[in-house]
């Protein structure tokens, strides 16, 4: 779990939201708590936000190292607009950044992405990815940041 082990604690900082590409983005503070679990094979960061209309959210992630070293595992849950189970996810490390997604309603992708890289700050991206078969004049295929916390250490 070697991945996250220079972040854990508390930290502090900013996310911004927007549901859709081209809707502004809504900034406000934000929170994560990182730790390990499972006699530290899996890294938790346990995360605030909040949404500009529905008020305070909360939402964990769950990393692990699957089977197969390169490749990782993750659960994922957050309490705006989700069902009630969380999200299996899949993804990989790529120096030292961590990218897991999955799909959703059909052919739509949704990613995440914690960026450790600098040992002050603590990044996380969600990026909703419109599949081709949603794609419209207002709003291309591929994919866009939905979510972007940068967070700093507490204290």
């Amino acid at each position: 779990m070697g991945f996250l082990s220079g972040h854990l604690g508390s930290w502090t900082g900013t996310n911004r939201f927007r549901l859709m590409p081209t809707d502004e983005p809504h900034a406000a503070d934000a929170t994560a708590a990182v730790s390990v679990a499972a006699g530290g094979n899996m890294a938790v960061i346990a995360y605030t936000w909040s949404h500009p209309a529905d008020g305070a959210q909360e939402g964990l992630l769950a990393i692990a190292q699957d089977e197969e070293l390169d490749r990782l595992v993750a659960v994922w849950g957050d309490s705006w607009r989700q069902d009630s189970a969380g999200k299996a996810l899949a993804g990989a490390i790529a120096d030292g950044v961590v990218t897991v997604g999955a799909s959703y309603g059909g052919d739509w992708q949704w990613t995440i992405t914690v960026d450790p890289s600098d040992p002050a700050v603590l990044r996380v991206r969600m990026d909703n990815v419109v599949p081709q078969s949603a794609a419209t004049e207002e709003h291309s295929a591929g994919a866009y940041w939905a979510m972007a916390t940068e967070l700093r250490r507490e204290g």
